[in-house]
C-alpha cells in the first residue's frame, strides 16, 4: 500500500494549498535526482511528485481523503514530466527562509488552539454490503470538549491566566557559561508544560483537562463498490482539539467478509455452477444466483468443462461511479454420474456404437469405466 501522502510531504491534513506547495518545493529540490545521488533519492522524488499531484488538485484530494489510494489509483503515477514547478524555480527560492518561517509559526501557535488527534476504526462488512454500500451505525470513543467549562479546563466563572514562569511563551531558557563560550538551552516550561497558561481553579467535571472521553453513535455512508483496505474519512469526528482547536478526523478502514458463493476479482464477481453432462451436451436455460437476485443463464449446446459464461453488468459498481458495473463470470462445472439406470445405459451404449467407440462391459472407453464403478 502507498505511504500516506500527507506524511510524505510532511503536512497536516488540514494544510492549505500554499502549505502543500511550499512543502513540495522544499522536498523536491532536496531529492531531485540531478542533485541528490544517494540511493533511494529517485524513488523518494517520485513519491513526492505523486503526493503533490494528488493533494494539489481539490477533486483528487477529496477522493483521497475519503477513499485513500484506491480512490485516486486511476490517476496515473507521477514521473519526471509531472515536476511542474521547474528545477530552476525551485533553486531560485533555496534561500527564501522556509525553515525560519516555520519556526516562527510554531512559536506563534504555542499556547493557542491545537488540532485534535485523528482516530482509526476498523469496520467489517458483509460481501453484499461492500457491493451496494449503504448506511452503517458505528460506535466510537473519543475526546470531546467539556461542556461545563467550554473546553478551557477552568472552573466556570474563572479563566486560565498567563504562566508566570515562561510569561506565555511555553519555553524557558537557561544560559550556561563554559570555557568554550556561553550556551543557551531551551526547554519546555515545567510549570505549564508548554501550554503558556496555568489553571488555578480547575473545572470539576473534566479535572482541568478541558476534555472528556465519551462514547457516541454515528451513522456513516458506505459507498457502493468498496473493498478491503478502502479508507473512509469522517470529518470532525476524531478527538476534540485543545483550547478550542478544531477536532481531528475519524478514519474508517473497511474489511470485507468472504462469501460462501461469490468471490471478487476487481469489479467482477466470480462463481461456479454445476450442470449435468446431458445439460452440457444439449444446452439449457437455468436460474442462477447473483448479488442482484436470480438471473437466467443460457448454457449453449456442447458446453465444455470449465467454460466461463458472462452475465454483463451484474458485478461490483465502480467506486466513485456506481452507474458503471463489472460483470458476473460463471465457471461451468460438469457433473459426470457414477451410476446409470439400465435404460439410460442402453441409450448411451447404442449411441457409442454408432460413433464406433469401444465402451462395452469391461471395455476401455469412457462408458466402460463408468459402468464398472
Amino acid at each position: 500500500m502507498a505511504g500516506d501522502y500527507y506524511e510524505i510531504l510532511g503536512v497536516s491534513r488540514d494544510a492549505d494549498k500554499e502549505e502543500i506547495k511550499r512543502a513540495y518545493r522544499r522536498l523536491a529540490r532536496k531529492y531531485h535526482p540531478d542533485v541528490n545521488k544517494e540511493e533511494g533519492a529517485e524513488e523518494r522524488f517520485k513519491e513526492i511528485n505523486r503526493a503533490y499531484e494528488v493533494l494539489s488538485e481539490p477533486e483528487m484530494r477529496g477522493r483521497y481523503d475519503r477513499f485513500g489510494e484506491q480512490g485516486v489509483s486511476g490517476a496515473g503515477a507521477a514521473g519526471y514530466s509531472d515536476f511542474s514547478e521547474g528545477f530552476a524555480d525551485i533553486f531560485e527560492s533555496f534561500f527564501s527562509g522556509f525553515a525560519g518561517a516555520g519556526a516562527g509559526q510554531q512559536a506563534r501557535r504555542r499556547g493557542g488552539p491545537v488540532r485534535g488527534d485523528d482516530l482509526r476504526l476498523d469496520l467489517r462488512l458483509d460481501f453484499r454490503e461492500a457491493v451496494f454500500g449503504g448506511e452503517k451505525e458505528i460506535r466510537i470513543s473519543h475526546l470531546e470538549s467539556c461542556e461545563v467549562c467550554s473546553g478551557t479546563g477552568a472552573k466556570p466563572g474563572t479563566r486560565p491566566r498567563t504562566c508566570p514562569t515562561c510569561t506565555g511563551s511555553g519555553q524557558v531558557r537557561r544560559a550556561t557559561r563554559t570555557p568554550f563560550g556561553s550556551f543557551t538551552q531551551v526547554s519546555v516550561c515545567p510549570t505549564c508544560n508548554g501550554t503558556a497558561q496555568v489553571i488555578e481553579d480547575k473545572c470539576e467535571s473534566c479535572t482541568g483537562k478541558g476534555q472528556k472521553q465519551e462514547t457516541k453513535k454515528l451513522k456513516i455512508t458506505v459507498p457502493a463498490g468498496v473493498d478491503s483496505g478502502t479508507r473512509l474519512r469522517v470529518s470532525g469526528e476524531g478527538d476534540a482539539g485543545q483550547r478550542n482547536g478544531t477536532p481531528g478526523d475519524l478514519y474508517v478502514y473497511l474489511f470485507v467478509n468472504e462469501d460462501a458463493e461469490f468471490h471478487r476479482e476487481g469489479i467482477n464477481i466470480l462463481s461456479d455452477i454445476k450442470i449435468s453432462y446431458l445439460q452440457a451436451i444439449l444446452g439449457c436455460r437455468l436460474d442462477v444466483n447473483t448479488v442482484d437476485g436470480p438471473a437466467e443463464l443460457v448454457i449453449p449446446p456442447g458446453t465444455q468443462p470449465s467454460t466461463v459464461l458472462t452475465l454483463e453488468n451484474k458485478g461490483v459498481p465502480r467506486l466513485g461511479n456506481p452507474v458503471s458495473r463489472g460483470d458476473h463470470l460463471i465457471t461451468v462445472l460438469i457433473e459426470i454420474p457414477t451410476r446409470l439406470g439400465a435404460d439410460e445405459r442402453t441409450v448411451l451404449e447404442n449411441l457409442a456404437k454408432t460413433k464406433g467407440l469401444n465402451v462395452g462391459k469391461g471395455g476401455q472407453g469412457f462408458l466402460g469405466g463408468l459402468f464398472n464403478k
